[in-house]
């Protein structure tokens, strides 16, 4: 049988409560029960929907945003599991096959690289005093997430297991690389921006905010080359240490 449309999407608001119940031992398992319950109440008879439910209750984890998609495909097998038809793939080893990659790709592509980009952009608007600034990065980094978890799930459920296939073919690990770079220059460029609209303040010359683009350069390249995260987080606080005290010393040699 095929799950009504009022079904799946009842499934899909769901999904946004998935960490609501998260917990040390089964992480999202509970949360991910809850959001298919109301399917697999119209898949199984009561004596079924026990022992089905206990099999969605162990340990799963991946990332939220595409979670949705997981949720999906495995409603299609739940369905081909209670017609009787022949599984390409147990229904546990294939939460398990795609949480962690997709739980990876997530981390990389939505909170390594949108979030920080997204930031960066409202970032600009916050600098020249605009009130909405709040609002454009929330529109901006909601934006692509709410049309992975829509798309995700249609797609899911449409084709089953086949919808890995789907998130392979927009190749996110491509994705999340360019977005952690475009948000380093958006970064940089909002560094140097702020460094030249003080040095007018200061009646300094402009050209001076030239040197705030070299750390910036440095710091792109550096990440290309797969430097951790860590790393790259000590030498902006280095750099931002030293050029406060290139500041200071300007400072004073001004004022003298």
């Amino acid at each position: 049988m095929s799950l009504s449309r009022v079904t799946r999407i009842h499934v899909w608001f769901r999904m946004l409560l998935l960490q609501g119940s998260w917990n040390f031992e089964r992480l999202q398992g509970l949360g991910f029960l809850y959001a298919l319950l109301p399917a697999l109440k119209k898949i199984y008879r009561r004596e079924e929907l026990l022992k089905v439910g206990k099999e969605h209750l162990s340990y799963f984890n991946t990332h939220p945003y595409l979670a949705p998609a997981v949720a999906a495909a495995v409603l299609k097998l739940e369905e081909q599991r209670a017609a009787k038809e022949e599984l390409p793939v147990a229904i546990s080893d294939f939460k398990e096959m795609v949480a962690a990659p997709y739980a990876a790709i997530g981390d990389a592509l939505f909170w390594g690289g949108l979030r920080p980009l997204a930031a960066g952009i409202a970032l600009f608007f916050a600098a020249k005093g605009i009130l909405w600034a709040p609002v454009v990065f929330l529109l901006l980094y909601n934006a692509v997430p709410i049309w992975f978890r829509v798309a995700g799930f249609v797609r899911g459920y449409r084709l089953g297991v086949q919808s890995v296939e789907f998130l392979q073919r927009h190749r996110l690990p491509d994705w999340a690389i360019h977005t952690k770079e475009a948000a380093i220059v958006v970064l940089g460029g909002f560094s140097a921006f702020l460094v030249f609209q003080q040095l007018q303040q200061q009646a300094l010359p402009s050209w001076l905010g030239l040197f705030t683009l070299l750390p910036m350069i440095m710091l792109g390249l550096i990440a290309r080359k797969g430097v951790s995260t860590l790393m790259l987080t000590l030498l902006t606080a280095i750099i931002i240490v030293l050029a406060g005290l290139f500041w200071a010393d300007l400072t004073s040699w001004v004022a003298l």
